[in-house]
C-alpha cells in the first residue's frame, strides 16, 4: 500500500494511513454501545482543583523537557476516527493536571507524570506518598504545592509500592542528608527494596526496550499518534534515583504516626506489584489503595513484561480493604487517576474492582479446567454487564484478552498441552515454511492484502509478520504490515495496544530507534547490593564461550561491611556467595581488592586493565580472574530487533 494509495484517504503524517471505514464503524459502535452521558468521572477529576502549572511543561537543569502536559491539548476537542472514543475519554480525564485538595490536610499532584503524588500535611512538614517518576517532576510537584499552601519541610516519604513511577523522583522532596539525620524518615512495605532493584536488573534491558513500545515514547503526540497510556498520560523522562526506606511495614494493622499524622496500614504482597501496601488516614476518614485500585482494569501481567501477578489474590486484599477500612472512609483515592468521594460510592468503586479481577481468575480457570487454552479463553470471556458498562473497569491499560492469558501462564505455563505446540519451530524458521505453504512471498502478501481489505487485520498483521521475518527486506511486506497496525491502533480501546501497535508501525517504516548503552537511571544502580551487582554479572556470561575456563577468586569490597565473595567460574556459570563462616574452603586462584563502584565500573564496559592501572582494582594472584571476564561476557542489546527478525 502506497502513501497515495486513493482508498486510504490520503496520507495523516509521513507514510502513514488513516482509519478504514472498517475501524470509523467499530469505533461508532463502542460510542453507541458505552454510557457517555455519564459525566460523574469529569466531576471527581475536577474536584478540589487549586492551581496548574502554567505553562505545563518540566525542564531539567540542562533545559531538555522531561512533561509536556501541554502537548495534549488536543484532547479538547471531538474524538477523531482514529481514536477509539472510550479510549479518548480516558485521557481526557488523565490529562488534567495540577494541584488539588482531597479533604483539608491531604492534596494530589496529578497529571505531572504517570502517576499521583499525594501530599498530607502534618504538625511540622508535609509527608508524601509516592514522590513521581522522576527528580525534577517530583520537585514540579511539590513547588506547585508551596505555592499555594506554603512552604514546608518534608518530614516523612512513604513509597507505596516497588514500582519506578512510585519512588523514582525522591530526591525531589528530600535529600539523603534530611534522611540520614532522622529528618525525614523513609517508610516502604516488607520487600520492597529488592523487588524495586529485582525488576531493574534481571531482565532490565529487555523491559526497557518493550516499555517504549507500551507507553509510545516515541510516538509524539495527537489523534494519529500517543493519546496516553490509559494509567496516565505518559512517564516523565527526567533523573531517576532512589532512597531505601530507613523503616519497613510487615504487617497489617500496622500503626505509625509520622509528624502527627496517624497511618494504618494495610500489607497487600503479590497484587500489583510484589511490595505493595494501602493506608487508611483514620483523622481524615480517607483511604488510600496505591495501585491496588484504580479507574481502568489493571495488568495481570505488563506488556512490557514483568512476573504475573496473582489475581485472585488481588481480589482477595481488595475484600480485606473493603471490610477493614473502606468502610469507615469517606474518600479512597490512588497512585494514579482521581479519587472517589462518599462512603457508599468507594464502596461500590472497590467492590466492581474486586469482582473485575475475582471473575478474570474465576472464570479462567473454570474453563481451563474444561481443556480450553489461554488463547481460546481470552476469546470466549465476556464480562459482567455491570463491569462492561462501568467505566473504572474498562481495558485501558490491561485488557481482558492478555490478562486471561496471564492468568492461564500462572498456572500453566507456556505450554498448552497440545504436541504439535511442543517443539514448533522458532519465528524465522517457522514465517520461512509458512510463506513456501503459501507459495511464496507474493502469495503470502496477497494473502495479508486481502485480510486487510477485508477489515480481518489481525489476519492481515499474522500474515505479513511470516512474509517480514522469512525475508526482512521485503519492504511491500514492511509497508502493509505498517499500515496494518495502524488500523489496530486507531481500533483499540487499549492505550497500550495501541501504543505497541504505532511504535511498530513507526519503526517499520524508519527502521528501529538505537537508544545509548548508557544506565539511564544511575541511581538506581548505585543502589544495587554487590549480591545483586554480582547477579546481574552472572547473567551476562556467554555459557558457551566460558565451557572451558574454571576459575575460583576472592572479592574483597572495601566499602560497606567489607564482605569477601567467593566468585567461581566453572561449566558456564558464574556462582557467587559470601565467604564469612566457612572456613574451610579451598584457596582462591586470586584475591580482588575493590569497591562497589569499581564493579559497576567493570559491569559498564570499563577493561580490567583501566580498572587496575587506576588502582580501583588490586589483583593479587591469578590476573585471569579479572582480565576473563570481558572475553566471555555479552553487554545487553537495549535495541534488539522486535517488528522484524
Amino acid at each position: 500500500m502506497s502513501n497515495d494509495d486513493p482508498t486510504s484517504g490520503g496520507p495523516v503524517a509521513p507514510g502513514q494511513t488513516e482509519p478504514t471505514h472498517h475501524v470509523t464503524r467499530a469505533n461508532a459502535a463502542v460510542h453507541d454501545a458505552l454510557p457517555f452521558d455519564d459525566t460523574k468521572d469529569f466531576e471527581d477529576a475536577d474536584r478540589g482543583f487549586l492551581r496548574g502549572l502554567t505553562p505545563g511543561v518540566i525542564k531539567n537543569a540542562k533545559g531538555r523537557t522531561v512533561w509536556d502536559v501541554d502537548a495534549y491539548r488536543f484532547l479538547d476537542g471531538e474524538c477523531p476516527p482514529s481514536v477509539n472514543p472510550s479510549l479518548w475519554r480516558q485521557s481526557q480525564l488523565n490529562n488534567r493536571q495540577g494541584l488539588y485538595e482531597v479533604v483539608p490536610g491531604i492534596y494530589q499532584i496529578r497529571g505531572l507524570d504517570l502517576s499521583v503524588m499525594t501530599i498530607v500535611e502534618g504538625d511540622t512538614g508535609v509527608v508524601i506518598v509516592d514522590p513521581l517518576t522522576s527528580t525534577e517532576a517530583a520537585e514540579a510537584g511539590l513547588a506547585l504545592y508551596s505555592a499555594e499552601r506554603g512552604g514546608k519541610p518534608v518530614t516523612g516519604v512513604i513509597y507505596s509500592h516497588s514500582h519506578v513511577d512510585h519512588f523514582g523522583g525522591v530526591l525531589g522532596v528530600t535529600t539523603r542528608e534530611d534522611v540520614e539525620a532522622g529528618r525525614c524518615p523513609v517508610y516502604g512495605p516488607a520487600g520492597f527494596t529488592e523487588e524495586a532493584i529485582a525488576e531493574n536488573v534481571y531482565a532490565g534491558t529487555a523491559m526497557t526496550r518493550r516499555s517504549t513500545y507500551m507507553y509510545g515514547a516515541l510516538l509524539g503526540t495527537g489523534p494519529f499518534a500517543g493519546v496516553g497510556t490509559g494509567l496516565g498520560q505518559a512517564v516523565s523522562r527526567g533523573r531517576t534515583g532512589l532512597i531505601p526506606p530507613t523503616r519497613y511495614i510487615s504487617e497489617t494493622a500496622h500503626v505509625e504516626e509520622i509528624d502527627g499524622v496517624e497511618i494504618i496500614f494495610q500489607l497487600t504482597p503479590g497484587t500489583e506489584a510484589p511490595a505493595e501496601m494501602n493506608m487508611y488516614f483514620p483523622a481524615h476518614r480517607a483511604l488510600c489503595v496505591a495501585e491496588n485500585a484504580s479507574h481502568n482494569m489493571h495488568n495481570i501481567v505488563t506488556l512490557r513484561g514483568a512476573l504475573v501477578r496473582d489475581a485472585r489474590q488481588w481480589a482477595g486484599y481488595l475484600t480485606e480493604t473493603i471490610n477493614k477500612y473502606a468502610r469507615r472512609a469517606d474518600v479512597c483515592f490512588g497512585s494514579h487517576h482521581w479519587p472517589t468521594w462518599g462512603n457508599e460510592n468507594l464502596v461500590e468503586y472497590l467492590t466492581v474492582q474486586r469482582d473485575m479481577y475475582g471473575y478474570l481468575h474465576d472464570q479462567t480457570l473454570r474453563l481451563l479446567n474444561q481443556g480450553y487454552v489461554g488463547s481460546e479463553i481470552a476469546e470466549q470471556i465476556t464480562m459482567p454487564p455491570t463491569l462492561e458498562k462501568t467505566w473504572s473497569t474498562r481495558g485501558y491499560y490491561g485488557s481482558v484478552s492478555h490478562n486471561v492469558k496471564a492468568i492461564y501462564q500462572r498456572y500453566m505455563g507456556w505450554f498448552d498441552g497440545n504436541p504439535a505446540h511442543l517443539w514448533e519451530h522458532p519465528p524465522v524458521e517457522g514465517a520461512k515454511r509458512h510463506v513456501d505453504a503459501m507459495g511464496g512471498a507474493d502469495a503470502a502478501l496477497a494473502v495479508a492484502q486481502k485480510a486487510y481489505d477485508d477489515g480481518d487485520f489481525r489476519w492481515a498483521a499474522q500474515v505479513a509478520n511470516y512474509v517480514i521475518f522469512a525475508d526482512e527486506d521485503n519492504e511491500a511486506a514492511k509497508l502493509l504490515q505498517a499500515c496494518t497496525f495502524e488500523q489496530l491502533a486507531y481500533g483499540s480501546e487499549n492505550a497500550t495496544w495501541r501504543n505497541f501497535y504505532l511504535t511498530g508501525a513507526q519503526e517499520l517504516r524508519r527502521g528501529p530507534y538505537t537508544p545509548s548503552r548508557a544506565s539511564s537511571a544511575p541511581a538506581l544502580a548505585t543502589a544495587l547490593t554487590v549480591p545483586q551487582l554480582l547477579d546481574s554479572l552472572a547473567l551476562r556470561i556467554d555459557g558457551e564461550k566460558a565451557w572451558d575456563i574454571s576459575l575460583v577468586s576472592d572479592w574483597q569490597f572495601t566499602d560497606g561491611s567489607g564482605d569477601v565473595h567467593r566468585v567461581e567460574l566453572s561449566n558456564g556459570v558464574l556462582t557467587h556467595f559470601p565467604t564469612a563462616g566457612l572456613d574451610d574452603l579451598p584457596p582462591a586462584q586470586a584475591t580482588l581488592t575493590l569497591d562497589k563502584n569499581a564493579l559497576l565500573q567493570l559491569l559498564n564496559g570499563t577493561s580490567p586493565a583501566a580498572l587496575t592501572a587506576s588502582g580501583d582494582v588490586k589483583v593479587e594472584g591469578d590476573s585471569d580472574a579479572l582480565t576473563v571476564l570481558p572475553e566471555v561476557t555479552d553487554q545487553p542489546d537495549p535495541g534488539f530487533s522486535i517488528v522484524t527478525p
